[in-house]
């Protein structure tokens, strides 16, 4: 808007630019007076509207001050909704003089056409709702209206692609804020808020908004509770999304657990499979990021049982994949890749996308993301990372970003860092970053700078690595997320023993030993041994290349269920040693061996150095 500029800009001089932006959410306190040569209606940006609303017929300025309840764009059918009182011919007629009178932004791109009032329009026009106490009935029925299109969308959810039902209902984001917003302020209906808000939830997991979930949840369920006669359904749904948004916002924290324990228990009464499936999955995931592996399984086992009686072949494959990532991290990588088989055996189908929203993450990227770190463990680099790039790039395609934050930091982050792929381990680092802080996503974020710890000290830049990685581990431990949490002090361990700070290498690698132990987390168990043996030669005691030998000899008798990768980089250890002490065909044999076992990744940083150092030893 010309003038809108014209008074915006005389005022930067009073304010400066910074100033001036943050105060223009009251334009008509900041835009108080034009210049004074100009006509009556032009000399203030309200003047000038008063001049046009007040030509407006009866009529028309009413749907005008009813369309002001809208935050964003809508749609015909919306705005016949909120105006009410009009037919709905007559609320069509009056949307085409306002939008011929610019009062009104038209958008005949889509389909259906979308209209939207500028913000100063909009907030003119708000102000006039409220002096003609007309805003209660306006807000009312806006918050109705999205209460039935959200009961609509949950309904569509099973039947269309993830992506088209986003594109459908996505835009609608801000009205639902604005909606609930009214719903539990002092002049709202907490009841309206309440049933809008639980229609919703699918929409915030779908564009990954879980901490606005879990606030606006919260707040409806202090509503909720102070309801007589609630709906046990209600309730159970409420719990249910609490647990889900808790998850990933604040870790393994009791109100998780109580959240999913309080929606197994209301399903359970109401007989309600689907609701008792998503707890039981809430429940494995608050066992599993809390270390306690062997729970987790159990309940991983009793989805599979649920689903196995529901004839729901998502479910049963989501309960595979489920039970699949226990036993990876209990360090049984042919199980945890037996139970993918059946369902990468599945076509993909339309339906397979709408899962999303009942268990957070899409089923296909969950998969290709813990397939990729089997892959790569099993000494298939260059499949993991084929593996690792589609789950980003599906994950993309949709368009979720739980999905793409899971795929990074599950498979391509990693992959490409044990790979030796320094410059892609960096992308993929700042993109997942990125994305978690966008969505205030703790445990993504506190990982994503443990990569990036990672990344600094494989270069060799211990000074600004060090202390990122503590930094980083911490704020991982205090999110209470305890997968690859002795790995990730496995490699602080390993960086500060290069660093010459030994003794408190051993110290830290001791405690990933023992958390390791305690947890059952055993598929990084012999990188911890070979890495414990690393820091003792270079402790250099008195009996130390004994002591690492058998560091390296016990690393190699646990490969065997871990897979080729970690043997390599043991044997390649243990090669090295025997070389130190001339006993260069003790080391040539075994390290010749595992080389020999490989028939991919040849590339990657473990397989040139353990070539190299047979050539050496020949």
């Amino acid at each position: 808007m010309p003038l809108a500029l014209e008074l915006a800009a005389a005022r930067v001089d009073v304010f400066g630019v910074t100033e001036l932006a943050a105060h223009l959410d009251d334009q008509f306190r900041v835009l108080t007076s034009g210049r004074r040569t100009a006509l009556p209606r032009h000399q203030t940006l309200g003047a000038m509207l008063d001049w046009s609303y007040n030509l407006l017929p009866p009529t028309e300025a009413a749907v005008l001050r009813h369309l002001s309840i809208f935050a964003g764009d809508f749609t015909l059918d919306a705005a016949v909704a909120v105006v009410g009182d009009l037919s709905a011919p007559s609320t069509v007629d009056r949307i085409v003089n306002l939008v011929a009178k610019s009062l009104l932004v038209s958008d005949l791109r889509e389909e259906p056409a979308e209209y939207r009032l500028l913000d100063t329009t909009r907030q003119y026009a708000l102000d006039k709702l409220r002096s003609e106490d007309e805003f209660a009935r306006a807000a009312r029925r806006h918050a109705e209206h999205y209460r039935v299109v959200f009961a609509r969308a949950e309904a569509e959810r099973e039947s269309r692609p993830q992506a088209e039902w986003l594109a459908i209902y996505g835009q609608h984001v801000d009205n639902v804020r604005a909606g609930l917003d009214w719903a539990f302020s002092e002049e709202g209906e907490p009841q309206i808020g309440v049933s809008l808000t639980v229609v919703v939830v699918p929409l915030w997991v779908q564009l990954s908004l879980l901490r606005e979930c879990r606030e606006r949840v919260e707040r409806a369920l202090v509503r909720l509770n102070s309801i007589t006669g609630c709906d046990p359904r209600l309730e159970m749904q409420f719990h249910a999304a609490l647990g889900m948004s808790l998850n990933y916002t604040t870790g393994p924290v009791s109100e998780t657990a109580t959240a999913w324990t309080n929606t197994l228990i209301i399903a359970k009464r109401l007989n309600d499979t689907e609701y008792q499936l998503q707890a039981l999955r809430g429940l494995w995931a608050h066992h599993m990021n809390g270390g306690e592996y062997r729970r987790a399984l159990a309940f991983a086992s009793e989805f599979r049982g649920l689903a196995a009686t529901s004839a729901d072949p998502a479910s049963l494959d989501f309960g595979d994949r489920m039970a699949a990532l226990i036993l990876h991290y209990l360090g049984d990588q042919e199980s945890a890749r037996g139970h993918l088989e059946h369902h990468l055996a599945r076509p993909v189908t339309k339906v397979r996308h709408s899962q999303t929203a009942r268990f957070l993450l899409d089923p296909d990227i969950t998969v290709q993301a813990l397939l990729s770190r089997i892959l790569w463990l099993q000494g298939f680099s260059d499949q993991a990372a084929r593996t690792a790039r589609s789950a980003v790039d599906g994950a993309l395609a949709i368009g979720h970003t739980l999905s793409l934050c899971h795929a990074l930091a599950q498979a391509m982050c990693p992959v490409a860092l044990y790979t030796g792929d320094l410059a892609c381990a960096e992308a993929s680092v700042e993109k997942l970053l990125d994305n978690a802080k966008e969505r205030g996503l703790a445990g993504w974020v506190a990982r994503g700078r443990c990569f990036l710890g990672m990344v600094m000290i494989t270069r060799e830049n211990f000074a600004a690595g060090l202390p990122l990685f503590r930094d980083a581990l911490a704020e991982l431990h205090e999110s209470g997320a305890a997968p690859s949490y002795p790995a990730f002090l496995a490699i602080l361990a390993g960086g500060l023993g290069r660093a010459g700070q030994v003794i408190e290498g051993l110290a830290t690698i001791d405690q990933a030993l023992i958390l390791s132990t305690a947890h059952e987390e055993h598929w990084y168990l012999p990188e911890l041994l070979r890495i414990k043996g690393e820091l003792v030669i270079l402790e250099d005691a008195a009996d130390a290349a004994s002591a690492a030998e058998g560091h390296l000899r016990q690393a190699l008798d646990c490969t065997g269920a871990q897979g080729a990768f970690w043997e390599l980089r043991t044997a390649t250890d243990l090669a090295r040693l025997w070389r130190d002490q001339d006993r260069t065909a003790d080391a040539s044999e075994p390290l010749e061996l595992v080389c020999g076992r490989f028939t991919e990744g040849f590339g990657t940083a473990d397989l040139r150095e353990a070539k190299r150092l047979l050539a050496e030893l020949a």
